[in-house]
């Protein structure tokens, strides 16, 4: 089994203009002085690396290419050093879809994430932040994301499949290896989705015995556009997708928002002061800490925002560059909790705009109301180091906080 603690090397990058490259250190480090630069220089920028990539610098370049489908297909969606051929086996439909398939595929997965089924499971969310909180609340210090953000999504999200919530150590575990480590490793990437496929197949087949009030059972409830019952290959990729989308993403908006508090005591107090503002408070920091790049292929020639691109090609679709475009955003690169005016592009723009939106920002409204309640005094630790993830998603994987007295 391959080694799944840190992802493989790159060379470093010393001209991002023209050799950007999503997994550098730096990137991952700090990445919004980079997108100034790239979006000073061009509004699509391109790279030798990942067997060729570019990447759209502003709000408006980024809007183009997410709303062209003819151009640019989504059946690859992350950008990576290699291309494996596309089969059932890594699809995840329908975030891995184009049009006519995209559009069925989707609306099957609508009703489940509605706003009405968000406020049904919104107590269980509630009552897993509590959970959490009361095994630290009398710690001086903790790791956040460690003790408390990434289990959240984690939780919620077995809780809608009707999976074990205490195989969320497992699902962690995927995630990791698809998500960063697979960008470089195909093994890894490969293995990862062997596992969930047998995992979650064992369960498709439970409930074909006994069926269960549950996205899975729903998934394999459900009708195609012809009235046939899903491919069981299409259940596994819609579950493989709602476990990947619906718990990184999450986890890593979570803890960009506590770190944001964390080490801006303003807002932290404005907040625990006037809780009703935390909605608002939430789009922004979706806005401002935007967790998720995506990706697309180029398939056919086209001109973006003046510039010419070439099919063969990978895009980097960055949200979180789109949404700190000053064209777009006054005070692009400033956090204004009360912002009103506020179109960001954190859920994706276009036809694949995020199914789980509803649910990202219950989880992320609940996870901070909840903290703020019970700890509304808490501080980066600066004995302890934020380490923040590679790749496809970005998010604080280690959050050491003081608590209270400690401060």
């Amino acid at each position: 089994m391959s080694d799944i603690s840190q992802p493989a090397a790159h060379p470093p990058v010393t001209d991002w203009v023209h050799d950007f490259d999503h997994t550098d250190p730096q990137w991952t480090e700090d990445p919004f002085p980079i997108w100034d630069e790239l979006r000073a220089a061009s509004p699509v920028v391109h790279t030798e690396r990942f067997l060729g990539c570019y990447m759209p610098t502003t709000y408006d370049a980024v809007r183009e290419i997410a709303n062209d489908s003819e151009h640019f297909s989504s059946r690859r969606i992350i950008v990576r050093d290699v291309r494996p051929e596309i089969t059932s086996r890594n699809a995840a439909p329908p975030i891995t879809s184009d049009p006519p398939v995209h559009k069925p595929a989707k609306q099957l997965l609508l009703p489940p994430f509605t706003p009405d089924a968000m406020k049904k499971l919104e107590p269980r969310v509630r009552a897993i932040c509590n959970e959490l909180i009361d095994g630290f609340i009398a710690e001086d210090r903790l790791d956040a994301a460690e003790r408390y953000t990434k289990h959240i999504p984690v939780r919620a999200i077995a809780h809608m499949l009707g999976i074990p919530e205490t195989d969320s150590d497992l699902f962690i575990r995927w995630i990791h290896m698809i998500l960063e480590l697979g960008i470089k490793d195909e093994n890894t990437l490969l293995q990862a989705v062997q596992e969930m496929t047998v995992y979650f197949s064992a369960h498709i087949e439970a409930r074909k015995n006994k069926p269960t009030d549950d996205l899975i059972s729903y998934l394999m409830n459900a009708r195609d556009k012809d009235g046939n019952p899903l491919e069981d290959s299409h259940v596994l990729g819609s579950l493989r997708l709602l476990l990947i989308a619906g718990i990184d993403t999450t986890w890593s908006a979570i803890g960009s928002s506590l770190w944001h508090l964390a080490r801006t005591p303003a807002d932290r107090e404005r907040l625990v002061a006037e809780p009703g503002l935390i909605p608002t408070a939430v789009e922004e920091l979706l806005r401002a800490y935007s967790p998720v790049t995506m990706a697309r292929e180029v398939v056919k020639e086209t001109t973006i925002s003046g510039c010419p691109v070439k099919a063969g090609n990978m895009v980097l679709l960055s949200f979180p560059a789109a949404n700190r475009d000053p064209k777009m955003f006054p005070d692009a690169d400033k956090v204004v909790i009360d912002r009103r005016e506020n179109r960001h592009a954190a859920f994706g723009l276009g036809i694949h705009r995020c199914v789980g939106s509803n649910l990202a920002r219950m989880e992320m409204q609940v996870a901070l109301e909840e903290w703020l309640r019970r700890i509304p005094d808490f501080a980066l630790d600066p004995a302890g180091a934020v380490t923040w993830s590679q790749g496809t998603v970005r998010g604080p994987r280690q959050l050491p906080f003081l608590l209270g007295k400690a401060m």
